[in-house]
């Protein structure tokens, strides 16, 4: 019988909020996270707006001092996530070096599983620990090599978010991390998918998370001219599909999807969000940051993930498009659209929602996993603000600046990453 795989959980820190549902009311409202960076010093930079979390205190994620000196802000940011995550998809969480201390709000909560073997972890991260890289190179330089964090390459390798998740729940099965830029998290999502339904795992932990804004980061893409210098309107800045847009604004975060089989679910009793039923991905072959213009790869990767859910392209009502305000992805996403699904190109609704939480990097493909599932739950789609003037040949329905309620069976999730990695993901609205 064929497995089939279902969203139990959710959790998420992001520019715009540290939980679901207040994320998501500011979606649906058209609110921007981004606003001007405070966090360090700009000097020199071109670009100096982000989207940063707000008010985030480790504490108040029982990440304490101890463990939080061992954690670069990425592998934080995904333990925090899971949290809410957890709550929702009934997975307790313990002291990730203490395990015998259960976090206050899970106690009594059962185990999941009857073998902590079938359930797994798998993230993605774009960069990793590009912050505990950049502050432990200034202490070599200033300091000498003897002052070097001894936990710098725990703290630096991009593994070990997913290291730290399956501490603190007691995952033993699949560990794996993704890395394949801006398409890590929708890779991560793909993979825990097939990884279900080809029977290795009854639940995975998935999604993607970023913390890369810091100097040494906004330095790298401000002199690829890669992001915007909007500087004096941060909230206007991230502009998809719009004739004034000058390049994508950076965000940290992104969010946890809890992955499980369906049959396994229901004999735990967990809420089902949505069904998860496609994943494509490809190449592009073609250059080390662009994208291949007439959108081949992107094409084929959104066909194959239709291909998989069994389903026909005039199926899909929402694509939460990879839409990161540059010129090459915004053309090449727009055209590809509208070769694969032709006519229906313009029935179906498209969005970016990084017109509001910025570009997640590695995290964005686990926030639009989230983006999509609500979307499913609640027959909504959030906007693409800033879109005040289309630009030419951006002429499918983009949601400008206002949500749209219309009927959501089948929304897709498109992540184009640096490298010529294309993912893209389908969930559908739950039905026994």
């Amino acid at each position: 019988m064929e497995r089939r795989v279902v969203v139990t959980g959710i959790g998420t820190l992001n520019p715009l909020a540290s939980d679901v549902e207040t994320t998501w009311k500011k979606l649906l409202a058209g609110e921007s996270g981004i606003d001007k960076i405070t966090a360090f010093d700009v000097e020199g930079i071109r670009c100096q707006i982000g989207g940063f979390i707000k008010n985030y205190k480790p504490e108040n994620f029982h990440i304490d001092g101890k463990i939080a000196n061992k954690m670069d802000d990425s592998q934080q940011l995904a333990f925090a996530a899971m949290i809410e995550a957890g709550l929702m998809a009934k997975i307790p969480m313990h002291h990730p070096e203490d395990h015998s201390v259960v976090f206050p709000e899970f106690e009594g909560m059962a185990f999941p599983t009857e073998d902590p073997f079938r359930m797994g972890v798998m993230l993605g991260l774009g960069v990793g620990g590009i912050k505990t890289l950049q502050e432990q190179v200034i202490v070599m330089q200033e300091k000498g090599a003897r002052r070097v964090s001894p936990f710098i390459i725990p703290k630096m390798i991009a593994n070990l978010a997913g290291g730290w998740v399956t501490q603190a729940i007691g995952a033993m099965g699949v560990n794996t991390c993704y890395v394949t830029a801006c398409a890590s998290g929708t890779n991560a999502l793909g993979e825990a998918f097939l990884a279900i339904k080809n029977d290795r795992a009854d639940i995975i932990v998935s999604g993607g998370f970023e913390a890369a804004a810091c100097r040494i980061g906004y330095s790298g893409f401000s002199n690829m001219h890669a992001m915007s210098t909007r500087n004096n309107e941060p909230q206007k800045a991230s502009r998809p599909f719009d004739k004034a847009r000058d390049g994508f604004v950076m965000g940290e975060g992104g969010a946890i999807l809890v992955l499980e089989e369906l049959e396994h679910a229901k004999k735990r009793g967990v809420k089902i969000l949505a069904e998860f039923v496609g994943y494509g991905l490809t190449a592009d072959a073609y250059h080390i940051t662009s994208p291949e213009p007439e959108g081949k790869g992107a094409i084929r990767a959104m066909e194959d993930a239709i291909k998989m859910a069994g389903i026909k392209v005039s199926e899909i009502d929402y694509i939460n498009a990879h839409g990161t305000s540059t010129g090459a992805n915004d053309r090449m996403e727009a055209t590809a659209i509208k070769k694969l699904f032709g006519d229906h190109a313009y029935k179906l609704s498209v969005s970016s929602t990084k017109s509001m939480s910025g570009h997640l990097l590695g995290g964005a493909g686990g926030f639009e996993g989230m983006v999509v599932v609500k979307s499913c739950m609640e027959d909504k789609v959030p906007p693409t603000i800033n879109l005040d003037n289309p630009d030419d040949g951006m002429d499918l329905d983009f949601v400008p600046n206002k949500m749209k309620e219309r009927p959501v069976n089948y929304a897709m999730s498109n992540s184009f990453g640096f490298g010529g990695h294309n993912a893209v993901i389908i969930v559908k609205k739950y039905k026994e």
